[in-house]
């Protein structure tokens, strides 16, 4: 009996011990699979123990690319107007006379990042419901609920015009971006076949790319962006096939191109063009309006790591926020911030440019992460929509050929983040004893994205195996 005891007292006593030993895995992890030029912030909490399990250098700072959007998520899921649609409608003013409007239509942009072909579509089925087919005005596009900059502070100009890098508009049409599609032809030489989608006569198309000519060059898909053209060009050897996205100039114009040019194909009789104003406040009547969910939104913004869709929550948090029109993205960044000082951290610690974390000014730590992470969780609502969205091992999203045939697999469910030299994870996990797990990895200087997943996915087996 009193052996038992004993043994008893000893497992207790060395518990601590065994568990540092096991931590001290990662320490080895560090060493073993990371540059010597490399540096990496680490920060694990047990959220059902409600305790801190392993930290390193877990309040340095580091660039989080992606895994900023998490901190931009977390801070829109917590409003109280959380789960407001994204909204586009249609207004008028003046009077329906006959079959003549005599008057302008309105189309107000919300921000909403997936207003798409089949959303024009319904839209402009509404508004055919309306007893008229000509319009005595004009047809305005409302892009007053953000300011005229679109793109972050700190993205890179010549990022342009990968899919990507979008030009921001309260008036989003497929996301700004083209489809480009293209396949080899029947015989070496042959000009390749090329298809874009969203159709529109807003861009034009220059093909000169050839089937299986290696002499062809590089394959290559741009636009004249350094004159801000939407000519896209097609160059170079296709051996295969592929499908790519590349961006468009303007995407509030390309949204109201793509409207005008469907209004007319209904048979309304349009004026020549279409242009840019502000809904006037009173005398107009709403006519149409399309709503997209919120849990869309995040899903595609954490699932596939969309950047347009984390721009378009800062705004919106920014205009809940605020009430006002044309709202920038400091005042998305100020709500944030509340966030961050609630939270028991100092604003001034941290610096943040976007939403998306495209930008090379943003800095934060692993600490950082993991309090938004410990906040979602204690907030039911907010944790709910945010763990459905996030990818999962092995499962879908930028997680999808990740962690596979290991223990973290369908186990982890976080956000990925990585440019060049940059690689970070942060989110979820559960260990073998059952305790939910809040954890942040963020590798700096590491050239090989290669490494950085690698040693990421090593340390959450290692915490899952505890």
């Amino acid at each position: 009996m009193k052996k038992s005891l004993l043994l008893v007292a000893l497992s207790v006593c060395l518990l601590p011990l065994w568990g540092q030993q096991n931590f001290s895995r990662i320490d080895s992890l560090i060493k073993k699979m990371l540059p010597e030029a490399s540096e990496v912030g680490i920060s694990v909490y047990d959220l059902t123990a409600k305790k801190s399990l392993y930290n390193y250098r877990a309040e340095k700072l580091s660039r989080p690319a992606s895994t900023m959007k998490l901190l931009t998520a977390i801070t829109a899921l917590s409003r109280p107007e959380a789960n407001e649609p994204f909204r586009t409608e249609v207004w008028h003013d003046g009077v329906i006379e006959h079959d003549t409007l005599q008057g302008n239509l309105y189309v107000v942009g919300g921000f909403d990042p997936e207003f798409d072909s089949q959303s024009m579509d319904s839209l402009i089925e509404e508004v055919i419901t309306f007893p008229f087919s000509v319009i005595n005005g004009q047809v305005y596009g409302d892009v007053s609920m953000k300011d005229s900059l679109y793109w972050g502070s700190g993205w890179a100009w010549d990022d342009t015009p990968a899919g990507y890098q979008p030009y921001l508009s309260p008036l989003m049409y497929h996301k700004g971006m083209v489809t480009v599609t293209v396949a080899p032809g029947a015989a070496p030489g042959d000009t390749a076949k090329v298809s874009c989608y969203p159709v529109s006569s807003y861009y034009s198309l220059h093909n000169t790319a050839q089937t299986r000519t290696p002499s062809a060059g590089k394959y290559l898909l741009s636009r004249d962006w350094l004159t801000n053209g939407n000519n896209l060009i097609v160059t170079g050897n296709v051996p295969t096939f592929r499908k790519d996205l590349i961006n468009i100039y303007d995407s509030g114009s390309f949204f109201m191109h793509t409207f005008w040019e469907r209004l007319r194909a209904k048979g309304i009789v349009v004026p020549e063009s279409y242009g840019f104003t502000e809904l006037p406040s009173d005398g107009a009547e709403q006519m149409a309006r399309w709503e997209t969910p919120v849990q869309k939104v995040l899903n595609q913004l954490m699932k596939e790591s969309d950047n347009l869709n984390a721009e378009a929550m800062l705004c919106r948090i920014a205009s809940q926020a605020t009430g006002k029109k044309r709202v920038t993205a400091e005042d998305g960044i100020v709500e944030i911030m509340k966030l961050v000082r609630n939270l028991g951290h100092d604003p001034k610690d941290y610096k943040i440019a976007d939403g998306c974390g495209l930008s090379n000014y943003n800095y934060l730590s692993p600490a950082l992460l993991v309090d938004f992470l410990k906040y979602a969780y204690s907030q039911s609502d907010v944790f709910q929509k945010l763990y459905k969205s996030l990818p999962v091992a092995g499962i879908d999203g930028t997680l999808k050929n990740r962690m596979k045939n290991t223990s973290a697999f369908r186990n982890v469910h976080a956000k990925t983040g990585s440019f060049t030299a940059i690689n970070a994870l942060a989110g979820y996990l559960k260990m073998k004893n059952g305790h939910e797990v809040a954890f942040a990895i963020m590798n700096q200087n590491v050239l090989s994205a290669a490494r950085a997943r690698a040693f990421q996915d090593k340390v959450c087996e290692v915490i899952i195996g505890l």
